[in-house]
């Protein structure tokens, strides 16, 4: 399965880059992470509780960050193993471009499924894969823009990661 969409972050590219390399960030943006550690530099090992179809497991998996050019570009590569129901593996390669209003960011997705996910058929899997990177990167961009206009934050202090890190 692969597709490629972009998306534009009223952040600038050095801030977009800095929350795609922090382990909080991540873990707040995985559907189903349950808790992601480690560093961009050694990996990081995360748990993810996902249901596909008929399936629900538990992945356990590494995310290796590669090709890095700061505040320009990544790779961000994970594999992950779920037991019985199989493996999910892929890569999702990020470029950040300045923009007007911020950063425009592109990012190309390439995911592999085995066992018994990939008995679930291409479609299932397809719809899944796409549906796990939008939920993915619209967490992202509500992370560090802050919630979208009218929207009402869950509690008075729901604020964008940039402004919980700069205290705005």
């Amino acid at each position: 399965m692969q597709m490629s969409e972009s998306r534009e972050i009223k952040a600038d590219p050095a801030t977009v880059f800095a929350a795609l390399m922090s382990p909080e960030v991540l873990q707040e943006c995985v559907p189903g992470a349950q808790e992601v550690t480690g560093t961009p530099e050694e990996g990081f090992e995360a748990v993810v509780v996902q249901k596909v179809g008929p399936v629900k497991a538990t992945f356990k998996g590494l995310v290796t960050v590669t090709d890095i050019v700061e505040n320009e570009s990544l790779t961000l590569s994970g594999e992950g193993k779920g037991g019985a129901a199989g493996f999910a593996k892929g890569d999702a390669k990020v470029r950040l471009e300045e923009i007007p209003e911020g950063t425009r960011l592109h990012y190309d997705v390439e995911a592999k499924v085995g066992g018994k996910l990939a008995q679930l058929g291409s479609r299932i899997i397809d719809g899944f894969a796409k549906k796990m990177a939008d939920q993915f990167f619209t967490r992202f961009q509500e992370v560090l823009e802050g919630p979208a206009e009218g929207d009402e934050p869950p509690e008075a202090e729901k604020k964008g990661w940039l402004k919980r890190m700069t205290g705005g």
